[in-house]
């Protein structure tokens, strides 16, 4: 699948940033010096990130004849300009950022130029003795090895990718430039091997085989860390969530360890995943496969018909799964579907069980002010034509009961390990920045939605007021993505700050060990928890949990964004197939340059200012608005769209307004 033919090459910035070291500014203009990173643009200019963000609330911008030679990434030491508008200047590049970068290359008289899919990045010139082959047109991966005073930096190509423009190349560079491991060692995939051959046994675990224990996935989903059971008992609900016991294969600092650490987490891409452990574990012995023996720790919990947890208790287990279900199948269960009730008879009372128990625990959060965000998620796909598929999004009934129950696992593990002093990665979610939220407050406003100004601690459900009074207007999945740009960032921590979001006063990962570290270093700690040696746990876990934390959540940011951009590859692919098609869509963003449209399937495209119907348009920031004497385009506003053309480059589908 190509759509290299589409690109509109024309577009990319050919200009020489950092050529020039002009830096005309007197040093006795600078009245005061910081440390932070450089963010680049085509432009020529950048911005500098400080590193103490107490001190310095915002970026800095950066003049093009100021940046003297500093490169997008770069660690730099920094002055602030006198009578500059938060204005700084370069004076010392303490650490280049980037060592190797993925582009395009452009050969001449021997010489290539490769050009950074990233266009913060300057152009990179390669000699005619370090090309590796490379032809006009190719796909590269160049390792940046000089740095030459007014002359673009020097370089080596390490890898040719194949044809630029090609969607599997694309990707496979969106992958390379994060530097995201596709293979792994052959020391962990012996080990891996060696582990998974281990037969189940059931020693001092508690055996839960004959119990009606059975999983609910995507279609395609391989590594299946969770399993549920529900019974009815003296009126009340009897909870198992019951999760693979990956740490009983995956030992502490093994080899196994260490590269899953390295990982961080599985990544998915539409037409592949990454795995945080071999297939041998993740897709076998460590995945609660139907109708095999798996070693497991299971979390029961009782609740009330209100929802109200009474008690739990977690152990040691063996498990069995009776069926590997769906969320789809489970779906049609709950819908009544004859067909489906048939083929599933043995679990359709379990299930409408679990649905009256999931819309209880549902009332019960939103009675605690939890934040029930709805952002639309794209779930792309590739079918057995090799097609893109990007559906409509839907969150079924289905898919919520399966997060209602790791929630609750999750909590009352993470309350286990306080209680028990034995250390934790908690998952916090902190309350937003007053001045955030502030901002927030203003952007409802002029929706006209009357809100309170926030002042002090913000509580999460001044958060869920909102939502309610926007639930009906046509700009509430707008208004969703604002508030999640209002809300701090979740990461790991080895302190319990609480979760905002799901108004949770303590929360971790259990639920996933197969797919994120963190929860595998919970259930190591937990076990040794309910073995009552916490003092083992604190003296082998308690150290590291605060560098863990960190590492974690940086690897996860990563992962996040790798997603994110190769689904921007998939939507631009499947969109080059559809030029000229007309769609109904929603203003999600307004700019002095233009505005963004988003579609049902959560694909978003640019109009730019010069393609809006003719008028004197004026930006208003603070109002999401693009006022002109006819015409006015506003967030939240539904528009008629047509899909005009899109540019590889800055990855952007451009649509037309009808």
């Amino acid at each position: 699948m190509s759509y290299k033919k589409h690109t509109k090459s024309g577009n990319r910035s050919r200009n020489t940033r950092g050529r020039d070291n002009l830096g005309t500014r007197s040093r006795n203009a600078h009245v005061k010096t910081f440390t932070g990173t450089v963010q680049g643009s085509d432009k020529g200019y950048a911005f500098i990130i400080p590193d103490d963000k107490e001190q310095f609330k915002e970026d800095f911008f950066v003049p093009r004849h100021s940046v003297n030679g500093a490169y997008h990434g770069d660690s730099v030491l920094a002055a602030i300009v006198k009578g500059g508008d938060r204005e700084a200047s370069v004076l010392k590049i303490l650490k280049r950022g980037a060592t190797r970068i993925t582009g395009t290359a452009e050969v001449l008289k021997g010489n290539v130029t490769v050009y950074p899919d990233n266009l913060r990045y300057s152009p990179v010139f390669v000699a005619t003795s370090l090309t590796n082959g490379a032809r006009n047109g190719d796909k590269v991966i160049c390792e940046i090895t000089n740095y030459p005073k007014g002359k673009l930096p020097g370089g080596k190509i390490v890898e040719i990718l194949g044809e630029s423009g090609e969607l599997y190349c694309e990707e496979l560079a969106i992958i390379r430039s994060f530097e995201l491991e596709t293979e792994f060692p052959e020391d962990v995939l012996a080990e891996a091997r060696k582990v998974a051959d281990e037969k189940v046994i059931l020693g001092k675990r508690r055996d839960l085989r004959q119990r009606l224990i059975f999983t609910i996935d995507g279609e395609d989903t391989r590594d299946i860390d969770d399993g549920v059971s529900l019974e009815i008992v003296n009126g009340n609900f009897v909870l198992g969530v019951h999760i693979a016991d990956v740490s009983h294969y995956v030992k502490f600092k093994s080899a196994l360890d260490k590269n899953a650490y390295s990982r961080g987490t599985s990544v998915y891409f539409p037409d592949r995943v990454l795995p945080m452990l071999p297939k041998e574990l993740s897709n076998g012995a460590c995945s609660l496969n139907e109708g095999e023996d798996r070693f497991a720790l299971s979390c029961e919990m009782t609740f009330n018909k209100n929802g109200e947890r009474l008690s739990y208790e977690i152990f040691k287990s063996v498990i069995k799964s009776r069926r590997k279900t769906t969320y789809t199948t489970v779906q049609s269960i709950i819908d009544n579907d004859n067909n489906a009730c048939k083929k599933y008879a043995d679990i359709v009372e379990t299930v409408l069980n679990m649905k009256d128990l999931c819309l209880a625990l549902e009332r019960k959060r939103d009675n605690a002010g939890s934040v029930n965000l709805d952002v639309k998620e794209a779930h792309i796909y590739v079918d057995g034509n090799g097609e893109i598929v990007i559906p409509p999004c839907e969150r079924m009934l289905s898919q919520r009961i399966i997060e209602q129950f790791m929630i609750s696992a999750n909590e009352a593990v993470a309350e286990f390990l306080q209680k028990n002093n034995a250390p934790c990665l908690f998952r916090i979610h902190e309350s937003p920045a007053e001045d955030k939220a502030a901002s927030f407050c203003a952007f409802l406003r002029d929706l006209g939605i009357n809100v309170k100004e926030f002042k002090g601690d913000i509580t999460p459900a001044d958060f869920q007021k909102i939502l309610k009074a926007a639930e009906d207007k046509p700009y509430f999945t707008v208004i969703n993505k604002v508030m999640l740009r209002t809300m701090q960032k979740a990461r790991y921590a080895e302190e319990n700050l609480g979760h905002f979001g799901l108004a949770s006063s303590c929360y971790c990962h259990f639920t996933s060990p197969i797919r994120r570290y963190p929860d595998l270093f919970v259930h190591r700690s937990l076990k040794l928890a309910l073995d009552k040696n916490e003092e083992k746990a604190q003296k082998l876990y308690g150290g590291i949990a605060h560098d863990a934390g960190v590492d974690c959540s940086a690897r996860e940011r990563v992962a996040d964004e790798a997603e994110r951009k190769v689904d921007d590859l998939y939507k631009l692919a499947y969109m080059s197939e559809r030029l000229g098609e007309e769609f109904d869509a929603v203003i999600s963003g307004v700019t002095s340059h233009g505005i963004y449209c988003e579609l049902e399937n959560t694909v978003e495209g640019f109009v730019p200012l010069e393609d809006l119907p003719k008028d004197r348009y004026e930006f208003f920031e603070d109002k999401f608005l693009l006022k002109g004497t006819k015409h006015r385009y506003k967030l939240g506003d539904t528009v008629k769209v047509k899909v005009a053309d899109y540019d590889l480059g800055r990855m952007k589908v451009l649509f037309a307004i009808i």
